[in-house]
C-alpha cells in the first residue's frame, strides 16, 4: 500500500510542478503545445483547443511544452515573444507550486499534532550550569545559534550538536533580542530513572497547544527547515561529506517511503509519516530545480538573465536555438545521471 502511495505522491509532485508552468503560461498568454504526465510510451492523449494532453507509461517525469520555448517562432503567443518578466514568472511557477504543495502537506500532518515544542525555556534541570543572570533564564526564547534561526526545540539540539564548545547565541527576553555573545556549552551527565546517566544540556522547553494559527505557523517553519536541510545536503555532497552512492532516486525514495509507512504503529500514522516525507521531497524538488543548471528551471532563469544582458549590451537578439541546444545537451546528461542513480537504488535494494 505504501509503495502505491509513494508512486501517487510522486505523480502529485510532478503534476503540480508542470501545472504551475501551465497555468502561468496560460495567464501570460503563451501557447502550450503539450501538457504531459509521465515519460515513455503514450497511454492516453486528448487534443484540446490548442494543447495536447497526454499520459505516459512511466510515472517519473512530465513536461509542459510551449511554443517557441527552444527555437525561434513567429507566433506572437510564443514563449520567446513574451516579455522577459512573463517568461520569468512561467519558469519560477513550477518550483513555487512544489514549495506550496510541500507546505500544504506539512499543514495536513501537523493538523493532527497535539502541540509543538518551542525553543522557549520553561525551566532547568537540577544543577544545570547554564542558568544565571549572564546566561539563560526561564522564559528565554532561543532565537538563533551561530546565525541559524531556531523555531523548534529540535533546532536547538541540532545546532548545538554540530561540533565545537562555543556558540554565538541570541535570545528573546522580555520581548527584546539579547545577544549572549560567545557561550561555552558542553553536555552534562544527568541521572535517569533506571539509575544510569544521560548527557543533556539541562533545558526544559515549552510546549504550545495546537490551534489553526499554530498549525499554519509551525508548518511554515518546518517547510523553511526543509530548505535548510536540502542546502546542507548539497553542501555535504560538494565537500565530500556524503558520497554519490548515498543519493536516492525514485526507486530509492519509494523503498524508503515503504519502510517508513510499515514501521508506523498504525496505518493512519503510516500515511501521515509518508505524507511528511513527501513534503520534504516536494521542497527538495523546488530547491534542486532552482540550481543554475541548464535543463532545470534555475538554469533556464540564468539563461534568461544572460540573454537579457547580452541583448541590452549588443542590441542584438540571441537566437533561442542556442539555449535549446544547451538545454537538450544538459537534459541528456541529466537523464544519464538519473539512470546512474536508478542503478544505485536497485543495487542497494537487491544487495541488502
Amino acid at each position: 500500500m505504501y509503495i502505491i502511495l509513494a508512486v501517487i505522491g510522486f505523480g502529485i509532485l510532478i503534476f503540480v510542478h508542470e501545472l504551475g508552468h501551465f497555468l502561468a503560461a496560460r495567464a501570460c498568454g503563451v501557447k502550450v503545445l503539450e501538457f504531459a504526465m509521465g515519460m515513455g510510451p503514450t497511454l492516453l492523449k486528448k487534443q484540446g483547443r490548442e494543447t495536447l494532453y497526454s499520459l505516459h507509461l512511466l510515472p517519473i517525469g512530465g513536461f509542459c511544452a510551449m511554443e517557441g520555448e527552444d527555437e525561434e517562432s513567429d507566433d506572437p503567443a510564443s514563449f520567446s515573444a513574451a516579455a522577459p518578466w512573463k517568461r520569468f514568472i512561467i519558469l519560477i511557477a513550477g518550483v513555487t507550486m512544489n514549495f506550496f504543495i510541500g507546505f500544504v502537506m506539512v499543514i495536513v500532518v501537523y493538523a493532527f499534532a497535539a502541540g509543538f515544542v518551542t525553543p522557549v525555556i520553561s525551566g532547568f534541570m537540577d544543577g544545570c550550569p547554564y542558568e544565571s543572570a549572564d546566561m539563560f533564564q526561564t522564559g528565554d526564547e532561543i532565537y538563533s545559534i551561530d546565525g541559524h534561526r531556531t523555531w523548534f526545540y529540535t533546532d536547538v539540539t541540532t545546532y548545538l550538536s554540530q561540533g565545537g564548545d562555543e556558540y554565538d547565541i541570541v535570545v528573546i527576553r522580555d520581548g527584546e533580542k539579547l545577544s549572549l555573545g560567545s557561550v561555552e556549552m558542553t553536555l552534562v551527565d544527568y541521572p535517569t530513572a533506571d539509575g544510569g546517566t544521560e548527557q543533556k544540556y539541562g533545558f526544559y522547553f515549552t510546549t504550545v497547544e495546537n490551534s489553526l494559527w499554530n498549525t499554519v505557523k509551525y508548518s511554515w517553519y518546518s517547510t523553511l527547515n526543509f530548505v535548510r536541510v536540502v542546502w546542507w545536503s548539497l553542501g555535504q555532497l560538494v565537500t565530500g561529506g556524503v558520497a554519490l552512492s548515498d543519493m536516492s532516486g525514485v526507486v530509492g525514495v519509494v523503498d524508503v517511503a515503504n519502510s517508513v509507512g510499515e514501521s508506523a504503529a498504525t496505518v493512519a500514522d503510516g500515511v501521515l509519516d509518508v505524507t511528511y516525507l513527501f513534503a520534504l521531497i516536494a521542497v527538495n524538488l523546488a530547491v534542486m530545480n532552482l540550481l543554475p543548471i541548464p535543463a532545470l528551471d534555475g538554469g533556464q532563469i540564468l539563461i534568461l538573465i544572460i540573454t537579457q544582458i547580452f541583448e541590452r549590451l549588443t542590441g542584438k537578439k540571441l537566437d533561442p536555438k542556442y539555449a535549446g541546444w544547451l538545454n537538450n545537451g544538459c537534459f541528456a546528461l541529466l537523464m544519464a545521471f538519473m539512470v546512474l542513480i536508478l542503478g544505485n537504488d536497485i543495487w542497494r535494494i537487491v544487495s541488502r
